[in-house]
């Protein structure tokens, strides 16, 4: 299963890590030199999570700004809180 969020679409990005080495010019020095350019990647803060899709409750990976904006609806905890209309409705 990839590493993609199943509501924004988040996933890893690849960008730069960039060092430095000497002074700032405006204090005094002769300027920052680029000593080393590194690949790196970032990653996406995913979650796997019970939620409902479709109407059936599934293990999803999420991003925890999905999870703060509130677009996962999680399936109560115990079978008890259903009512007939709701198991009807899930049945098909």
């Amino acid at each position: 299963m990839p590493r993609v969020c199943h509501f924004t679409g988040r996933k890893t990005t690849v960008g730069r890590k960039i060092r430095y080495r000497g002074k700032p010019k405006y204090q005094g020095g002769i300027g920052l030199k680029v000593t080393a350019n590194d690949k790196r990647r970032f990653k996406a803060n995913l979650h796997n999570v019970r939620a409902i899709v479709d109407g059936v409750p599934q293990r999803i990976k999420v991003s925890a700004k999905a999870i703060k904006q509130g677009l996962v609806v999680k399936p109560l905890k115990r079978k008890y809180g259903y009512t007939r209309d709701q198991k009807l409705q899930a049945a098909g």
